[in-house]
Formats: structure tokens, sequence, C-alpha cells
């Protein structure tokens, strides 16, 4: 059962499931909100069963558990989007928090052999830009915005179930994930598809912040390998060691589009904008023997060409984004 199986990296791992376990049963659990596209599951749409759900619906979530028979639970299902979540926190608390309390009490009772959650880099805060400093699997959580709050409670739910309940859990941490059928609104999709229409890039002011970077391919086969070989009950981190700035970004973007440097426009930061995270990911690497493949460069080009060519696939999400990047203005308390 993979929850959020029609979004980016879920439908990626969907994909990559079906092609290395063909006799598997998938069947693929998605509310369907914004950002969730049912195209994104278009080739193997009629190999898998799919079930329009919420998790934060437990008793549907155990109604489809029981009646498939499930085994295995991954869980990809989340509120993602750092700008929304500073204007609409309590949507992606109640996703990410309750909606995988909810999830984790119908595994629990149905009784998996495992449960993966898929978490993030940033419920560990930040890092200086002039240090080389790594989170590590024992990193505390520093979370700072409520996406990065409401993915930490979500991993602090999934070890109180393992620790209580003894459910058979793991859980990977991932640096920032990019690749084909992402929703326009992260970065990469966002600055191809405004360059595609010959529109400005909006670059945060901190231009020089920066994030590592992992195809959603190579995220995948982590996944697989934690499941098949990761230790129950352990954290793995999954990355890859190269960072590049949101400005870096762009200017891959413009060059592999043949566009100039002029289509960079400056936006006020959002608040609690991080400048820096990356993991020391030598744990699934030492342990299970995992390393990424797709070089960063090759990966980012193939992407950009990706959005390119498909048109059809991005440009009815458009009318989708629910926010204006920069419209911070009324987030912080007033003065008097």
């Amino acid at each position: 059962m993979i929850t959020g199986g029609a979004g980016f990296i879920g439908s990626h791992f969907v994909r990559h499931w079906r092609a290395a376990h063909p006799d598997d049963a998938l069947v693929v659990v998605d509310a369907l909100t914004y950002a969730g596209n049912l195209p994104n599951l278009d080739d193997v749409i009629f190999d898998v069963t799919f079930v329009h759900a919420d998790i934060c619906d437990q008793a549907r979530m155990a109604e489809v558990m029981k009646d498939h028979r499930i085994d295995i639970v991954v869980n990809f299902a989340a509120e993602s989007h750092n700008s929304l979540a500073v204007l609409e926190p309590g949507r992606f608390f109640r996703a990410n928090v309750l909606g995988t309390q909810s999830l984790l009490e119908a595994a629990r009772r149905h009784g998996v052999s495992r449960f993966h959650h898929v978490s993030t880099c940033e419920v560990y805060g930040d890092l200086a830009l002039d240090t080389d400093e790594l989170f590590t699997e024992e990193s505390p959580y520093r979370p700072r915005t409520p996406y990065n709050a409401s993915k930490a409670g979500g991993d602090h739910a999934v070890r109180a179930y393992h620790e209580t309940y003894g459910l058979p859990i793991t859980i990977s941490n991932c640096a920032n994930n990019y690749g084909s059928h992402q929703f326009p609104e992260k970065v990469l999709p966002l600055f191809t598809t405004r360059a595609l229409n010959g529109e400005p890039l909006p670059l945060y002011a901190s231009t020089q912040n920066r994030r590592e970077w992992i195809h959603a391919v190579d995220h995948c086969r982590a996944i697989e390998l934690i499941l098949r070989q990761g230790r129950v009950g352990e954290t793995y981190h999954v990355g890859t060691g190269v960072e590049a700035s949101v400005e870096e970004i762009a200017d891959l973007v413009l060059d592999e589009l043949g566009l100039p440097a002029s289509l960079k426009t400056i936006v006020p930061d959002r608040p609690g904008h991080d400048r820096r995270y990356v993991l020391d990911w030598s744990k699934i690497s030492n342990e299970l023997g995992w390393k990424p493949e797709i070089p960063f460069e090759t990966g980012v080009r193939q992407t950009i060409r990706w959005y390119a060519e498909n048109r059809a696939w991005w440009e009815p999400l458009l009318g989708r984004k629910p926010i204006a990047e920069g419209s911070w203005a009324d987030t912080r308390p007033q003065a008097g």
C-alpha cells in the first residue's frame, strides 16, 4: 500500500516498484488534493488498485488494509509546500501529524509486517552557510517552519508506535528531490515552466541559500533497499552531498533553455527561510550498500527537457497553484 502514490515521489515509487516487483499487488491511496495528479499514474494505472481516500480517515484506511490484505505500507502522503504552510499551517499539521497517526493506528490493528515512513531533511532545522557540518541520524530535531514541524511530529508518532506497540517501522529522511512529474510550485519545475512561458523566475532574496539535491529515482531505489534489507526501528538518511543554491538552479534552467539571465527577479524571503541543509548518508551506504547513480547536472538538465517536452502534463496544473510566492505581508504579528 503506497499512500500519496499519485504525487511526485510517490508516483515514481509506484512505477519503480511495479518494474522491480511485477508479481506484487500494489494498492495506491491518494486524496487527490491540488498536488495529487492521477495522470502521474497513466502508464501503470491498469496494473495497480487505486483508492481515492484521505489517510486521516482511519476507518477507511483500516478497511483498505483488510480488504487488500496489505503487508507493507509506504507512506508518502503529506502536504509538502513550505510556502503554503506559512499561510495555511493547519492543513499541514492535519495531514502530516494526524494523518500519519491515523495510518499508524490502522496499520497497528491490521498487523502489517513493515511501515515505512518517508520524511525530510528539514526536520533538523538549518545549517550555517559557512560550515561543513552535516545532519546525522542522531541530530536533534529543530524545525523552523510549520511544514518542518508537521513532518517532525509525524516522525515522532512513527517512532512512538514502534516503541510503544512494537509496530515494525523504518524511516528515511531525504534531501530535496527533483525529477519529472513534480508539481510546478516547487523550485525546479517552477523556474522551468515560467522560463518556457517567458515569465520572470522569482528568486528569494537570499539567493545563495543552498539545498542538497537527489533525483527521485535514486530516492526510490533507496527506499526499496531499506524495505528489503533495512533494520526495523532504524532511520536512514538518503542524500548525495551535492549542494546547489537557488540561483544556481535558475542559471541551469536558463542555460539549458538558452534564455537570458535577465529573466531572474528577486522576491522577498518567506518567513523562516532555511539557509542550508545537507545529510550525512554514510549509514545507508555502509549498511546497505546504497549510493546515488544519477549525476546532478545530468539529471537536472534531463528534467528541464522533460518539462519542455511535456507541456500537456503541466499546463493544466498551473491554475491549481494555491499561492503566489512573496505574499508574506499578513503572516507576522502586527504592532499596536
